[in-house]
């Protein structure tokens, strides 16, 4: 696999070294090993899935401590714009955001740490989602920041009458008035 780096430290897109031929493809998805070796290291305990339409939007989500969630995400069917925006208090990319398109196609992954709130919007007619999670999911524990939030500059190349939110989702505070219990 290979590891690239972001504009923001810790966090990574991976590339998968495909195999083809005239039977289809294979690659490995993930190894502990080379994962531990180029990133760093993690225990995976719950992995997810879910199914969206076209103009579907989840997010900002993130898990507050104890509880906190690294990432390891992916899109198996379709194609996603999938984001994760800094908000570790003091950091000096808070507020920023890394975006790539995770497709079927291109097999990427994207790789969020604890500390970032994370969000897709479908850019395909139905796309499937996939993510492994170094925590479990605890109800208690969910935090959200507008996925809407114009301060946070994001082009989630969907247009907004298009957008489709759950109630929740409409409900997350604005960064300005977010208040971390991340600290950098």
């Amino acid at each position: 696999m290979e590891v690239i780096k972001t504009s923001i430290d810790g966090v990574f897109i991976i590339e998968p070294r495909i195999f083809e031929d005239s039977r289809g493809y294979f690659f490995e998805s993930f190894s502990q090993r080379e994962f531990e070796e180029k990133i760093g290291p993690i225990n995976f305990v719950q992995d997810n899935e879910s199914k969206s339409s076209y103009g579907v939007m989840r997010g900002l989500h993130f898990q507050c401590p104890p509880f906190t969630q690294s990432k390891l995400v992916r899109c198996v069917k379709g194609a996603v714009l999938d984001v994760a925006v800094d908000i570790r208090k003091g950091s000096p990319t808070y507020g920023q955001h890394v975006a790539v398109e995770l497709t079927e196609d291109n097999h990427r992954q994207f790789f969020i740490p604890k500390g970032f709130a994370h969000g897709f919007a479908v850019l395909s007619d139905t796309a499937v989602f996939q993510y492994k999670c170094d925590e479990f999911y605890h109800p208690e524990a969910d935090g959200g920041i507008s996925i809407l939030d114009d301060s946070l500059n994001i082009d989630w190349r969907i247009p907004t009458d298009k957008a489709i939110l759950s109630d929740k989702d409409t409900k997350h505070a604005l960064l300005k008035e977010f208040v971390s219990p991340f600290n950098f």
